[in-house]
């Protein structure tokens, strides 16, 4: 499997004024092509810190991101997006945008100063919009569908920046079962048929266990990367709650409430 970013000893958190303060460090990630993988942890433990920071929207306190034998930080914008998209939880900005357009701003590393998409540009437009089958509403508003269709249509833009690498930041959260499921199954064959490598942070994690092929387990005192199956051999979803009500079933492979 081909590496398309990896960390070494980095070290995140934030700057103050006098000091600065560190959430997390000696992190040693590997993120490679072909594979969808979850970052996982409890909240307020610095999973979006984690992802701003690998990202390069975020710099580090420490340590190096290296995207395609590159520091993240030598990279223009341009490039940078050309190799790395990524969809935050953001609400959209107040536009008129068909979901058609919406998906084509994916384009825009390519495009020349006008913004004219060129055949090969559309063409990619499409093939996104068919891969995560949204053709149906490509004609409406941004603002005429639900929070489900919007997380595929973002997902649609992703896909049709083409990059190797795509990060989201929580992507199932607002969704109802069936849709967290839909989503999810989409990542996972977009990893599998296009090879990209898919990363991304979400609180569902019985369906994180059954359908990634890595995750990134993230406590306060530890981050570690490893298959699913493996994590749960070391128990390290033992010690993902600081709460004697929640506790993991190695037999089961799911968290329990006592």
């Amino acid at each position: 499997m081909k590496k398309i970013l990896y960390t070494t000893d980095l070290a995140i958190g934030y700057h103050t004024k006098k000091d600065k303060t560190v959430i997390a460090q000696n992190i040693h990630l590997e993120l490679s092509e072909g594979k969808l993988i979850t970052l996982i942890g409890a909240n307020g433990v610095g999973k979006s810190t984690l992802l701003r920071t690998i990202t390069g929207i975020q710099k580090p306190l420490a340590g190096e991101v290296i995207l395609k034998d590159k520091n993240i930080s030598a990279y223009d914008l341009v490039k940078l997006a050309q190799n790395l998209s990524v969809v935050l939880t953001e609400k959209l900005p107040p536009s008129n945008l068909t979901i058609y357009e919406l998906v084509a701003l994916g384009r825009q590393p390519y495009t020349n100063w006008v913004g004219k998409l060129a055949p090969e540009d559309l063409e990619k437009v499409m093939t996104a919009i068919e891969l995560t089958n949204i053709q149906e509403i490509a004609h409406k508003k941004h603002y005429e569908i639900s929070d489900g269709q919007l997380q595929k249509v973002l997902v649609s833009r992703a896909l049709a920046q083409d990059t190797p690498l795509i990060i989201l930041d929580e992507p199932t959260t607002h969704l109802d079962l069936h849709h967290k499921v839909s989503l999810f199954k989409l990542l996972k064959k977009l990893s599998q048929e296009m090879g990209k490598c898919i990363l991304f942070s979400t609180h569902d994690i019985d369906l994180a266990i059954q359908l990634s092929d890595e995750m990134i387990v993230m406590t306060k005192d530890n981050i570690t990367q490893d298959e699913p199956c493996k994590l749960i051999e070391k128990g390290v979803f033992n010690s993902l709650f600081e709460d004697e009500a929640i506790v993991f079933d190695r037999e089961k492979g799911k968290f329990l409430f006592k």
